[in-house]
């Protein structure tokens, strides 16, 4: 049987080039599509030019779906014009799993308070998968559509996923204080990312109402038997990739460390790309890895639960968790074209 087909429609961002960085070396598929609206007819090398000579594929209008014979897409579009291809092209016969936020949230409605957008397929809330391998396997395998995670509710999900499905923590007043490399903020140059103002920096944003929060909130509802209300609060790190979350909870009952782990353990057997550590994990533990390091412990002068979880945000945190889903979609081993060591340092 042949290679499967893929398509990456809008690839001169930083995650586009990251899904063709690994997919390059992913041994069950090819890349039969590369697509630019502003850059068609450039060599995607051209843009990237760490590629030359190993990917100089000629970058396509994305309406070349159309006449190309694929198995399945990835969407690395800006929130907001995923849903307008999703609409266009959801009966054609390939797969696509969706890098932006467009159909991560409950309903249109919701993702119209919280994106500040009228959604204009909401037909696709009934049929996306949220695509977090860990707790959506079986449900990824037999989608058609798949909303892949935002980086920053990956860190949060994964850390508190055990404790919240067994009932052991508060669900209220949880706190996630999460840090993040500049590319979360994408390719194009703003204010924010601009060198001096990274440099020697270090800043909060999106207090109180940054859009993560409902996707945190959403999907560990989902999980608790009581309603999740937490507090989340992202920091700019003066680094180019990488995602550290520090989350904090209180018990329901007495727990030690040594619980907690046996806990995390236990919940997390048998999924690859998480790992339990030991020691609390850094940014380099997992960089260009589709690893998420999580570190757990029970504070006893607090009183608190301290979680920590570490992503490379291009990878794990977007282009790796997609080839991830893109892997169970197409019915192919997990772990396929993803084992990456990481890269420290």
């Amino acid at each position: 049987m042949g290679k499967k087909k893929i398509g990456i429609i809008g690839a001169t961002g930083y995650t586009g080039s990251e899904l063709v960085r690994i997919l390059v070396n992913h041994p069950e598929v090819e890349i039969a599509l590369i697509t630019s609206e502003s850059r068609a007819g450039e060599k995607f090398s051209d843009i990237h030019t760490s590629f030359r000579g190993i990917v100089d594929i000629v970058l396509q209008p994305a309406s070349q779906v159309e006449k190309t014979d694929l198995d399945l897409v990835f969407l690395a579009l800006p929130h907001g014009v995923s849903m307008d291809f999703v609409k266009k092209y959801h009966q054609k016969p390939f797969k696509i799993v969706d890098l932006s936020g467009d159909f991560r949230l409950d309903s249109p409605e919701v993702y119209h308070e919280w994106y500040q957008k009228e959604h204009v397929y909401h037909e696709g809330f009934d049929s996306a998968v949220f695509g977090l391998p860990e707790l959506n396997r079986e449900n990824i395998k037999q989608s058609e559509l798949v909303a892949n995670p935002g980086c920053f509710p990956t860190t949060a999900i994964l850390g508190l996923a055990p404790l919240l499905s067994e009932g052991l923590v508060e669900s209220r007043g949880i706190i996630v204080d999460s840090k993040t490399g500049v590319t979360g903020a994408g390719v194009k140059p703003k204010e924010v990312t601009h060198f001096p103002n990274v440099n020697d920096n270090f800043k909060a944003y999106g207090l109180k109402k940054h859009r993560h929060t409902i996707e945190i909130q959403d999907t560990l509802n989902k999980l608790s038997s009581e309603e999740v209300s937490l507090q989340f609060t992202p920091h700019l790190l003066p680094v180019d990739r990488g995602i550290l979350s520090t989350i904090y909870a209180r018990p329901v009952k007495e727990l030690t460390t040594a619980d907690l782990n046996a806990l995390y353990l236990r919940y997390y057997e048998g999924h690859p790309f998480v790992r339990i550590t030991p020691e609390a994990p850094s940014i380099k533990d997992v960089r260009a890895s589709n690893y998420c390091n999580i570190f757990i412990t029970f504070d006893e002068r607090t009183g608190n639960i301290i979680v920590l979880s570490a992503i490379d945000n291009l990878v794990k945190g977007a282009a790796g968790q997609a080839i991830q889903n893109m892997n169970l979609m197409l019915g192919l081993d997990e772990t396929t074209g993803l084992k990456q060591v990481p890269v420290n340092p």
